[in-house]
């Protein structure tokens, strides 16, 4: 079957269903132009807890399905492929979260949204890379543990100094990748481009920024711009979203290793299948699971993000 018939296919099935896709913007294409929804993960989410359909096919990695599920608790929620996770929001579990809690019980703990639900849930407040700095702000304490990306922590350190951030050693091994000499390398050879950076990059690298930002904030920077060329320091698919939708600019990746594995494992075939799973009730769709108990545990950071402007 060649790609548009597929998409045809696929778009008569979310009808047949009453399923809503959501779609990361760090998938391809192909996927992105039959989502009915797309951008990162904190977009996402809040379309999540809009959707009216009954059921909702998550393409992008875990955490994201698990979140849309804490925000859509009355909907069905799967994800497109099942071995799609986040090596971020792994690396940390929650009895470690605990053990530093009980050490350090005056830290309010922020969780950067790329978590898992179990984490989520012994932590006091989500933030997204958009929203970090205002909620971080916003809190009504000096001293915060933020977690788990020390990348994007370091970023909010830089811009709330009068805050005690504790940080620990974690975050996105793409974007972090990424050193100092490969965006002068980019700029020698694209001296009128603007730098585009992601903060999960190494401060090193977030140091080039023209501007710093969510990918979503990457997206918007580089339309509404009088520039014509970008150096885009996030992962591949935004650069080439961009292509599509500004085709009278030239972008440029920052490095070679800025392509997600994980998000790259969704095919159209997998959405394609995990419809049919929806419709016939089999194992082809990836249903995630959670109990009530769960889902209340881990929404409430998400709901204090919320309450302080997030």
């Amino acid at each position: 079957m060649k790609i548009h018939a597929l998409q045809e296919e696929i778009i008569r099935l979310k009808k047949e269903t009453n399923t809503v896709i959501l779609a990361h913007s760090y998938q391809t294409r192909d996927i992105i132009e039959i989502a009915d929804y797309s951008g990162d993960s904190y977009k996402l989410s809040v379309d999540a807890s809009k959707v009216q359909a009954d059921n909702i096919l998550f393409c992008g990695v875990h955490f994201m399905a698990e979140t849309a599920q804490m925000l859509a608790p009355t909907k069905n929620v799967y994800l497109a492929n099942r071995m799609a996770t986040c090596p971020m929001a792994e690396q940390m579990d929650a009895d470690l979260i605990r053990q530093l809690r009980e050490k350090e019980p005056d830290r309010t703990v922020v969780a950067y949204v790329n978590t898992t639900a179990s984490l989520k849930a012994v932590c006091d407040v989500c933030v997204t890379s958009s929203s970090a700095i205002r909620i971080v702000k916003a809190i009504d304490n000096d001293k915060i543990l933020f977690i788990p990306d020390c990348n994007l922590g370091s970023y909010v350190q830089k811009n709330v100094p009068e805050k005690d951030i504790k940080l620990l050693h974690g975050g996105c091994p793409i974007h972090a990748s990424v050193r100092g000499v490969e965006v002068e390398k980019q700029k020698k050879l694209h001296p009128d481009a603007l730098v585009l950076v992601h903060p999960e990059c190494i401060p090193k690298v977030v140091e080039y920024a023209d501007y710093a930002g969510s990918t979503s904030g990457i997206i918007e920077y580089a339309k509404k711009s009088d520039a014509k060329e970008f150096i885009i320091g996030t992962e591949l698919s935004i650069l080439q979203h961009l292509q599509y939708e500004c085709p009278n600019k030239k972008f440029y990746l920052m490095s070679k290793n800025l392509v997600c594995p994980n998000m790259k494992l969704t095919s159209l075939i997998d959405v394609y299948e995990s419809l049919n799973g929806i419709k016939n009730g089999t194992d082809d769709a990836f249903k995630i699971v959670m109990t009530d108990d769960e889902i209340k545990a881990s929404r409430r950071c998400i709901d204090e993000m919320i309450r302080l402007g997030g």
